[in-house]
């Protein structure tokens, strides 16, 4: 709405079975420069967030913040690329890159992808810890229940109702794996 350019962005991802599908949120950047950047993540980062040089815009630092970019990816679940719940999608470059490199990594693709997640509602999303995030996309994928997605269903609205009172968009910060536990301590 506030620079030229589509309202719905649309990104390559990897998701069940390492599929590839176009996951679509609502445009929160200026157009990028057809420089050749190529982002490269921080060791033991995740990619995500602002990467490199920050083209959000007015309205859509807002959308981000809110969560509300990631509407769109509604129409995903709807014809069955994601899930509401599961690991947050990755870019096929990086899926590549890191499943090479991280054991448990490529374990993420024996499940639907999900609009939020166990990390998530841990606070890690954007550039946070990959080990981290690989370690709680597992324990979710082990523990799976209805009980666990809707427990996750709930932190996430709870995160955004927080977040759009002040209070930050993360639940808690990760704790140790080991707190996790069996799938009846998680629901």
């Amino acid at each position: 709405l506030t620079s030229p350019g589509p309202v719905l962005f649309r990104q390559r991802r990897v998701g069940l079975d390492g599929r590839q599908f176009n996951l679509l949120k609502f445009r929160s950047m200026r157009l990028a420069p057809l420089d050749g950047f190529r982002f490269v993540p921080s060791e033991g980062l995740a990619p995500g967030g602002i990467e490199g040089v920050d083209r959000c815009t007015t309205v859509g630092r807002w959308l981000r913040r809110s969560c509300l970019d990631e509407l769109p990816q509604l129409i995903n679940v709807l014809r069955g690329e994601m899930s509401l719940v599961g690991p947050r999608p990755e870019r096929p470059e990086f899926v590549e890159l890191f499943g090479a490199a991280i054991a448990g990594y490529s374990d993420r693709h024996r499940v639907k992808s999900g609009i939020t997640g166990w990390a998530q509602v841990h606070g890690l999303r954007g550039q946070t810890s990959l080990a981290d995030r690989i370690e709680f996309d597992n324990a979710y994928i082990r523990n799976w229940s209805l009980g666990l997605d809707f427990k996750i269903l709930f932190l996430t609205v709870a995160a955004i109702a927080a977040d759009a009172g002040g209070g930050g968009l993360s639940i808690s910060s990760p704790p140790p794996a080991a707190t996790f536990g069996t799938a009846s301590e998680a629901s």
